[in-house]
């Protein structure tokens, strides 16, 4: 019995030496990047919380989103620390990509403070994308793993492993990538493949190359031989390079002066119309794991990097720029709202800065990485890369301009205390200032218009005993296919100090009192004064309509009283229209002695008389 505990004490200890072995050797192949070596010990030895979120993310990294997705669950079963944001990041795309999307999105939600909803957002761009892509696979002579193919003059250039087998990249225990040029025929096969020489090519991974106007220039990355130590991490950093072609060979390839041995530079792309060069790079001082700069080309040499700003960049990945010769910069991104890894986005550059990047919608991108856009802008066709279908692949795609339109919706507020304005009439114009739709907004304050592209338009609240309120927008590719317009209307009587609204429920705007002579109605040098306030004020508020209601005192007969009334009423719409108000602006009601403000009977006082002899000026829209 003493021998029996002995072995399983011994066989015990040995299992968790052997356990914790395989585990330290993981984790060191991990932290080396290695991640399909990783992942084959941490599929045996993962028993924690960490292990798991480490074996996560070697399926996250290398494509592999369902197994990613399901081994971030088996990790949050484990009690302790909550996920990190990072990890919470990778692990909602990962279900992005596994189709689990409410999911992912829930996550999302979270890490952004404000709900995300895909399905929304992918109908909202059906109308708002400019194009609706075809795209399809290279049909043949094509790889699994190619990927960043490019017009090469009348043949294309793309990164390939194919004929590389000496030697294997730990991420993805697969072989190094060099440069290829074929042509693509126009069912979609590539042949006539073949490597370029071996100025350009080298031991270690080629891509994305990227050709002048005259095909004399060449750009492309390449990854350093040499691993060097940043942040405790050996890491082989990407260069970008240049190749001219002189006497039918491609020259021996230059490193750009502003890479480095500690950050990278990668994914070149030409405006040659601006003499500029654009690239990714995780160098620091960006706004996130990798930003888009470009560089001023000059005359044989380079400006400084400058980072596109945080209206491109995030604080995840923007990578593989394309600036097209409609003057738009391309870009694949997974910080900006997609569909789960990284979506192509476009962007305008306007006077001041970029528009907002527009994702080009569930035609073009799906809910893994796809990159590597280019396009002929002439001919509406290009390329792009992807991995929806498990390992990155080439595509090809036409497109067509989309009929598009652009939801315009918003809610209506009272400006100071914020209710919901229910009934306001909101207005929609164009730019010719013709009204061309108009709703009354809802019990829930919200109104909705469905607009045109590329238009300029106003809408307009109105609300009455309201001042209107205007705004003026536009619809373009600023990525915003979705505008909403806050409206805030302020009551009259909150903006003006002499109007008030009274008990009796009506709007007033308190003057002083018009005096006339007794049994007159012509106005006098005071109430000329008096009225210029009020025109004043309507000129101010241009849609404000007003009554005049004249009253009398109790002196005289009913109906002479109620003739009086109507003449001084009168009188004052005369003077205000003739200072410009305009008649539809106004109405006149002569009351008598029907109002009396002091009730005194037959025994008023010349003051009691004075104060039912009035005149009162009541807002009504």
């Amino acid at each position: 019995m003493y021998y029996r505990l002995l072995l399983m004490v011994f066989c015990f200890s040995h299992m968790t030496y052997s356990q914790e072995s395989k585990l330290k050797k993981a984790n060191k192949l991990f932290l080396e990047r290695a991640y399909v070596k990783a992942a084959s010990i941490y599929e045996e030895a993962a028993n924690d919380k960490a292990s798991f979120i480490n074996l996560a993310d070697c399926y996250y990294y290398n494509g592999l989103m369902e197994m990613a997705s399901n081994t971030y669950v088996k990790a949050s079963n484990y009690s302790g620390s909550e996920f990190s944001e990072d990890t919470n990041f990778r692990f909602a795309h990962a279900l992005y990509g596994a189709y689990k999307v409410k999911m992912a999105d829930s996550i999302m939600s979270m890490l952004h403070s404000k709900r995300i909803n895909t399905e929304h957002f992918i109908s909202a761009l059906e109308n708002g994308v400019p194009y609706v892509y075809d795209v399809k696979k290279i049909k043949s002579g094509s790889n699994p793993g190619d990927f960043g193919m490019n017009f090469f003059g009348e043949q294309v250039i793309f990164a390939s492993s194919r004929e590389n087998t000496s030697k294997h990249y730990t991420w993805n225990d697969k072989p190094y990538l060099d440069l290829f040029k074929g042509q693509l025929t126009e069912e979609a096969s590539l042949i006539n493949v073949s490597p370029l020489e071996n100025s350009v090519n080298s031991s270690t991974h080629e891509s994305n190359a990227a050709l002048s106007k005259d095909g004399k220039t060449m750009y492309f990355s390449r990854t350093n031989a040499k691993r060097h130590e940043i942040e405790d991490k050996k890491i082989a950093t990407v260069k970008l390079f240049k190749s001219t072609f002189d006497e039918g060979t491609w020259s021996e390839a230059e490193e750009l002066p502003f890479c480095s041995d500690f950050y990278s530079t990668q994914h070149p792309a030409l405006d040659e119309e601006h003499g500029r060069l654009y690239f990714s790079s995780d160098m620091p001082n960006g706004f996130g794991s990798f930003d888009i700069y470009y560089v001023n080309l000059t005359d044989g040499g380079f400006g400084k990097p400058v980072n596109l700003g945080e209206k491109i960049n995030t604080k995840h990945r923007e990578q593989f720029p394309f600036f097209s010769k409609e003057n738009i910069l391309y870009f694949s991104s997974n910080g900006h709202q997609g569909f789960g890894g990284l979506d192509i986005f476009m962007s305008e550059q306007n006077a001041n800065n970029w528009d907002t990047p527009l994702n080009l919608g569930e035609t073009l991108n799906s809910v893994t990485d796809d990159f590597s856009f280019v396009v002929d802008f002439e001919h509406n066709k290009g390329f792009l890369s992807s991995n929806r279908d498990g390992a990155d692949n080439l595509y090809v795609f036409t497109r067509e301009e989309n009929t598009r339109t652009f939801i315009v919706e918003g809610t209506v507020k009272d400006k100071n205390s914020k209710e919901l304005l229910p009934n306001t009439m909101i207005t929609l114009f164009d730019e010719n200032n013709t009204a061309i739709d108009s709703v009354k907004v809802s019990e829930n304050g919200r109104y909705t218009f469905k607009t045109k592209p590329n238009t300029k338009y106003k809408v307009e609240g109105f609300k009455p005993l309201y001042i209107p309120k205007n705004v003026d927008f536009d619809t373009d590719d600023s990525g915003k296919i979705e505008l909403n317009i806050e409206l805030e209307l302020e009551s009259y009587d909150d903006a003006e100090e002499i109007i008030v609204e009274k008990e009796d429920g009506y709007v007033y705007i308190e003057l002083e009192n018009i005096y006339f002579d007794l049994d007159k109605w012509d106005i006098k040098t005071q109430a000329a004064r008096t009225l210029d306030v009020l025109v004043n004020l309507m000129k101010k508020y241009p849609r404000m309509e007003v009554q005049l209601g004249a009253h009398t005192d109790n002196r005289s007969s009913v109906e002479y009283n109620l003739e009086l009334s109507k003449n001084r009423a009168y009188s004052a719409l005369d003077y205000l229209i003739s200072k410009g108000i305009a008649s539809s602006r106004l109405t006149a009601i002569g009351y008598g002695e029907s109002q009396l403000l002091v009730d005194c009977g037959d025994n008023c006082t010349e003051n009691e008389h004075a104060v039912n002899r009035r005149c009162e000026f009541i807002i009504v829209k």
